[in-house]
């Protein structure tokens, strides 16, 4: 009896809980709580829920190697076809506007009719276009045109993933395990860089980088068929069930989305997001470069494995903490916060310290640091949707993603600018902190973890 009184005592609130209708989506194995007669939750049972972790952890590291790519063979192809380095990056960043666009539309979709849906629908079509990528080089008047239409339709693909990861946890798993679950399924990203960067090279060098696009496409396919055979059952997809009838929502469970925008934790939630995206997609794209200005006879492997090698162990730990310091009775907004000063605040620390040293190993250690550190944000921000809004987590996860999308591009050129035109690493690496600070502190200010995606019913 205390036993079921401690797990009830952590399980969300849920009687607005939008959950998708089971004649829609059900996936097997679901546990049915009844609310009262009108509200329903499903959530995984812990067996069913570590099969799912560990299926959607690999997705998200094969996604990872199909996006990563066509930049670890983009110098191979840019010889082949005789891509200039503008006509190189306009093939890349061809992806990260396609991205943009479908964020909001994947998280509605995983809202209505459950994100393991979307995500099986997602993965088969861009193991599909991944597969084919070396095939459509012989397609079209040039490689160039084809390639960079191919960037953007995956972008497209792949701009659900992450708005349907959110709203799967929102809607299966209980708020004190939130923080392990988001922090587990993160460690795929990191697996499948450190995958495509071991793996993908070799396969690049032995094979040619045709294969590195089959291994990817192969795996995915490998995945949708074992997903779609053994864990989903019934119907995978229906364009009627995006708009549901009023008889399959309940009336408590209508968003009003204005109501949702003049919440100032949304605001908080929603910039620190920003500011952190922004961060992050910067000190990724450019250190490459200034390991290659600053350490020219450096080992490549070294600074593009050990800090992903460093992220997925205290990606873990920052969700278990987490969840323990929930657990034990502190207040979610206070772990919440407590995660994102680490992923923002320490890790500018160690951001600022990298334009401050001249040897090698150190800034190693300070670029392990900083991604270390970062990926506390799986146990803050990212979480901190499914505290605010559960019932339409997706789609508003989806809203963040795409700011955080544009605002990342627009930091990268900027950073670029300001690098071609001053020399200065210093001062990149200065304005990263900055933009890193304003995040944090507005989040500390105004964040909460309390739920506002439902009007105050005035009785």
């Amino acid at each position: 009896m205390a036993d079921e009184q401690e797990a009830d005592r952590f399980n969300p609130p849920v009687d607005f809980v939008k959950t998708p209708c089971r004649n829609v989506c059900y996936t097997s194995g679901l546990k049915i709580m009844q609310i009262n007669d009108k509200t329903t939750m499903t959530v995984w049972p812990r067996t069913l829920a570590r099969t799912w972790t560990l299926m959607l952890l690999l997705v998200t590291c094969f996604l990872y190697w199909s996006r990563m790519a066509m930049p670890i063979c983009a110098v191979t192809m840019a010889k082949e076809f005789g891509w200039s380095k503008t006509e190189t990056g306009m093939v890349l960043g061809a992806f990260f506007w396609g991205y943009c666009f479908t964020q909001v539309l994947g998280g509605h979709a995983s809202d209505r009719i459950g994100g393991e849906r979307v995500l099986l629908l997602s993965t088969s079509s861009w193991a599909v276009m991944t597969a084919i990528t070396p095939l459509l080089t012989n397609i079209g008047p040039r490689p160039l045109v084809t390639m960079t239409v191919t960037r953007f339709l995956l972008g497209v693909m792949q701009g659900v993933h992450y708005p349907s990861l959110v709203s799967v946890c929102a809607q299966r798993v209980t708020e004190g395990e939130r923080g392990f679950s988001m922090s587990s399924l993160a460690c795929g990203c990191y697996l499948g860089m450190m995958l495509v960067g071991g793996v993908g090279s070799l396969m690049l060098d032995w094979f040619g980088w045709e294969s590195v696009f089959y291994g990817a496409g192969l795996l995915a396919f490998c995945w949708t068929f074992c997903v779609w055979k053994w864990l989903l059952q019934g119907p995978v997809f229906s364009f009627d069930s995006l708009w549901i009838s009023n008889n399959c929502i309940p009336e408590s469970s209508r968003i009003n989305w204005l109501h949702l925008f003049r919440e100032p934790s949304v605001w908080a939630m929603i910039i620190s997001h920003l500011c952190f995206s922004s961060t992050y997609y910067t000190l990724m794209s450019w250190l490459p470069t200034y390991f290659k200005d600053m350490f020219p006879h450096a080992k490549d492997w070294v600074f593009n494995v050990i800090p992903w090698f460093v992220a997925l162990p205290t990606s873990l730990f920052g969700g278990a903490i987490s969840d323990h310091l929930i657990r034990q009775g502190c207040g979610t907004a206070t772990v919440r916060k407590l995660m994102q000063f680490c992923a923002m605040g320490a890790a500018s620390v160690f951001i600022f310290l990298l334009c401050k040293t001249s040897n090698f190993v150190q800034a190693v250690a300070c670029v392990s640091m900083a991604v270390g550190l970062s990926t506390f944000n799986n146990s803050g921000v990212s979480v901190n949707v499914h505290d605010l809004a559960p019932s339409c987590a997706g789609a508003l996860f989806g809203v963040m993603n795409t700011c955080s999308a544009f605002s990342g591009l627009l930091m990268v050129y900027m950073s670029g600018y300001i690098i071609e035109m001053t020399g200065s690493w210093e001062t990149v690496f200065s304005i990263l902190a900055l933009v890193n600070i304003i995040g944090v502190t507005i989040f500390i200010l105004l964040g909460e973890a309390k739920r506002v995606d439902q009007q105050p019913q005035i009785i």
